[in-house]
């Protein structure tokens, strides 16, 4: 039962015994709200119509309370929210005259506002809904808007049609950002038309950044797609001009673009403006990509449509019906088709010179794809030549200079070839070695006319020097014409040219300008010695030699020496003795040392075959000073064995000697075994001795042990029980020295380690080095004692082999020994008699 609140005497038999506290304190403080509140509290677990009784009693006497209304339509909406609307809609108008009543003096609170706009939004009540919403519009400051307009939208799609449309057109004056809002409602409500007309709008601002994070481009993509989609309903753009700024917008998307375009007339029906859409597109873009885009877009439409045509004459010819016109229609349609399919290769070609108009390769493509069209093989050719930028052109631009000539050539137009190797040799190409091969295919084609004095004239003309004939050869700025004359590829032809067709003196004065020019290189100077030779000026061949050695330094005149001598020396053998020595001298006067060895070794054999035996070892001995480090084993090896050959095995020794001397540890070992078993051979047994002793310094027990056996064997053989315990002495002392040395490194490397954590720990280092000082001078503690009997070990070490090389020592060739003082320290006799295996 409802209670109306403007009659309070209906209401007072609502009054039960508990409320009469309640009652007295509202009496007494009618305006407190508190009293009120507790009052309210005190009835919520009561009827609906005694809470209304206290609510209109309350209101009454505040009627600004905002606490209040608020609970107030709290309660009266949740009362009837699970009510249907439309049977119980004396319910709802209740409510509805509360929130009217509430808003006389609430009409700037927002949330009053929203909660009648939510409650009028389940009435069904549409025109009613939107005035109130546009009253609290009106009501509310601005700044309030936007939540109004949330719920306002809300309502708008869910009501739809005009009603949306026109509440988002209002809400866009106030948000223009949200029109990808509107335009999705738009489409949803198939108003293709105003949705295309905001899209393209929000296309050209640049302004504008998409809520949903969407990229200028895929705006356009979504445009060309609704226009292409629906293209009878957009009636108020024009929609070529769009698709095309995207064109030139959209430099990636190009095909996709074009497509859409076509599409767009496609669906038009319009199949002739399609086609010719097409046409431009494969015609215009730049990427191979894009043009398989647009190629297999334009052939899948043709063959739509002639589907389409085929089945239409099928069933004409299953009726009976003739239609010449559909007929020639169809026939045409096809012959299109087929002329497309024929043409791919050409546009694609047409796309790749478009990317890159000096693309040299590309062009001779072209060229190919017309080879059964000598007409347009010439037009080709001819637009290639007007095309390419000389300077920029990839590939080799003279190739296709010289292939026009020889299609010339080929087809017998002999005249019209000359002409165009005559225009050719105009072209400032990007690189002089380019216009010297087309000058080298120009003579070429003479040759091959037989034209051979054609042919020299036009190598003459080549190499024809300019008025400044001192000009770089790698001056880049200067025109090729003017460079080519000193072109080492042009000359070397044209002295090939000079010897196959030419005379001896036309050729040598090729071969003396190319000297001149100072051009040539090693091939050339061998070449020219090798036709003079062939020709018997042997002379005058030694005397390009000798100008080539002066051309070059070293590495590369060593080649130009080695063939010179080994030619002068088959020439004159011993006749010119003197001046074979003076060459060879010269020769070696600045040769590195890493080449000088075959030039001694050719040196003396030349005085072993025509001088004398003692020059040859001179010049073996000056080998053995002057070669690299690489070569100087090997040297010594050779100067031993012609020694030895020449002199006797005795001559060797002071080779022998020097050798051991010169050469490094590992070389002088094996040259001391060698010189141990000449010795041994020869009976010098305490000399071979003495060799093993001073070898042994060189050879670790634990790394060479095939020299302490091939001593060991040697005293085996010849030495007696003395001279094996002092080999094995020597062994312990080497052997010592060399675990010596690897403890002292280990200790020394430990001290240093204690050191630094003893520092780190303290900081304070006793003894810390300065710059330079080495490790040994750290002082650590705890570490000093086992140093100094590293260190003592190690001298005492070195002692012992000093005091054996010195008892071991090289016996002069000149003193004989006394064997029975073999040894210098006197035998125990009760010294064990120890084999080599007991050694360790």
């Amino acid at each position: 039962m409802e209670v109306d609140g403007n009659d309070e005497n209906q209401g007072f038999y609502m009054i039960e015994e508990l409320d009469i506290p309640f009652e007295e304190e509202i009496l007494r403080n009618p305006y407190t709200l508190k009293s009120w509140l507790r009052y309210i509290d005190h009835k919520s677990e009561q009827q609906l119509t005694q809470q209304i009784f206290v609510y209109e009693r309350a209101l009454k006497e505040l009627p600004g309370s905002y606490k209040l209304w608020k609970q107030y339509l709290d309660l009266r909406r949740e009362h009837v929210q699970e009510l249907n609307p439309v049977r119980f809609e004396k319910e709802y108008l209740k409510v509805n005259n509360c929130f009217e009543r509430a808003l006389v003096l609430l009409h700037k609170m927002p949330r009053i506002w929203l909660d009648y706009c939510s409650f009028m939004m389940n009435q069904c009540r549409v025109t009613k809904t939107r005035r109130i919403f546009d009253r609290a519009l009106k009501a509310l400051p601005i700044t309030q808007h936007p939540r109004i307009w949330e719920l306002y939208l809300k309502f708008a799609r869910s009501v739809g049609g005009e009603t949306a449309i026109r509440l988002y057109r209002r809400y866009l004056k106030l948000e223009p950002d949200r029109v990808e809002e509107y335009i999705e409602l738009l489409l949803s409500l198939n108003r293709y038309d105003e949705a295309a007309k905001r899209l393209a709008q929000t296309v050209n601002n640049d302004r504008f950044q998409s809520m949903f994070g969407k990229s200028n481009y895929q705006l356009w993509m979504e445009l060309c797609d609704l226009i292409c989609e629906h293209p009878r309903e957009i009636k108020s753009l024009k929609v070529e001009p769009i698709i095309r700024s995207g064109i030139r917008r959209f430099t990636d998307q190009v095909g996709r673009l074009w497509n859409s375009l076509a599409n767009y007339w496609i669906k038009l029906g319009h199949f002739e403006k399609a086609r010719d859409v097409f046409e431009e597109g494969i015609s215009t873009v730049m990427t191979v990509r894009d043009f398989t885009q647009i190629f297999d877009t334009y052939a899948k439409a043709e063959e739509t449509v002639i589907e389409r045509k085929m089945e239409e004459a099928a069933e004409r010819a299953e009726e009976g019906i003739d239609d010449p016109k559909a007929d020639l229609e169809l026939d045409l349609r096809l012959m299109r088709f087929e002329q497309l399919m024929d043409r791919r290769p050409f546009l694609v070609n047409d796309v790749l010179l478009r990317q890159n108009p000096n693309n040299v390769h590309e062009w001779e493509k072209r060229v190919s794809l017309w080879k059964d069209n000598h007409t347009k093989v010439v037009e080709t050719y001819t637009k290639a030549m007007r095309t390419i930028d000389p300077k920029k052109a990839t590939g080799k631009f003279h190739v296709l200079w010289t292939n026009f000539a020889k299609f010339y050539e080929q087809g017998g137009d002999i005249e019209n070839a000359r002409t165009i190797f005559e225009k050719a040799t105009h072209v400032d190409f990007k690189n002089v070695n380019d216009l010297a091969a087309l000058w080298c295919e120009y003579a070429e084609m003479e040759l091959r006319l037989e034209n051979y004095n054609k042919a020299l004239d036009v190598m003459g003309r080549a190499t024809v020097p300019p008025r400044n004939p001192n000009v770089d050869f790698r001056d880049e700025s200067l025109p090729v014409q003017l460079r080519v004359f000193k072109s080492i590829k042009l000359w070397s032809f044209y002295v090939d040219l000079e010897e196959s067709i030419g005379t001896i003196e036309s050729t040598r004065a090729v071969y003396d300008r190319i000297l001149e020019l100072k051009i040539a290189n090693p091939q050339i100077i061998i070449n020219y010695a090798n036709f003079l030779e062939e020709n018997k000026y042997y002379e005058e061949s030694f005397k390009v030699y000798e100008r080539g050695v002066e051309l070059f330094n070293y590495p590369i005149s060593f080649e130009i020496w080695n063939v010179y001598l080994t030619k002068f020396i088959n020439r004159y053998g011993g006749l010119k003795l003197e001046r074979a020595r003076d060459l060879f001298e010269q020769a070696l006067e600045k040769c590195p040392p890493k080449y000088a060895k075959p030039l001694y070794l050719m040196y003396g054999k030349l005085e072993e075959d025509y001088g004398l035996a003692r020059h040859a070892m001179r010049i073996y001995d000056r080998a053995t000073r002057s070669v690299s480090d690489e070569d100087r084993f090997e040297m010594f090896n050779f100067y031993i064995a012609k020694a030895s050959a020449n002199f006797g095995v005795t001559y060797t020794r002071e080779i022998y000697e020097r050798a051991i001397e010169v050469l490094p540890d590992k070389e002088a070992k094996d040259m001391s075994l060698k010189y141990a078993e000449l010795e041994r051979k020869l009976g010098e047994i305490d000399r071979a001795r003495a060799l093993y002793a001073h070898a042994s310094q060189f050879c670790d027990p634990r790394t060479v042990p095939s020299f302490w056996q091939t001593w060991h064997d040697f005293e085996v053989k010849h030495g007696n029980e003395d001279t094996f315990k002092e080999m094995l002495r020597i062994k312990r002392s080497v052997q010592a020295q060399y675990n010596t040395e690897v403890n002292f490194i280990s200790a020394q490397i430990l001290a240093t380690r204690q050191a630094q954590q003893s520092g780190q720990e303290s900081g304070q280092v006793q003894g810390v080095p300065s710059n330079g000082s080495s490790v040994s001078e750290i002082s650590v503690p705890g570490t000093s004692n086992a140093m100094q009997i590293a260190e003592q070990e190690a001298m005492q070490t070195k002692a012992n082999l000093t005091s054996v090389s010195k008892s071991m020592t090289f016996v002069p060739s000149s003193t004989q020994v006394n064997k029975e003082n073999v040894s210098s320290n006197p035998s125990n006799p009760d010294e064990i008699t120890m084999d080599m295996d007991d050694d360790l």
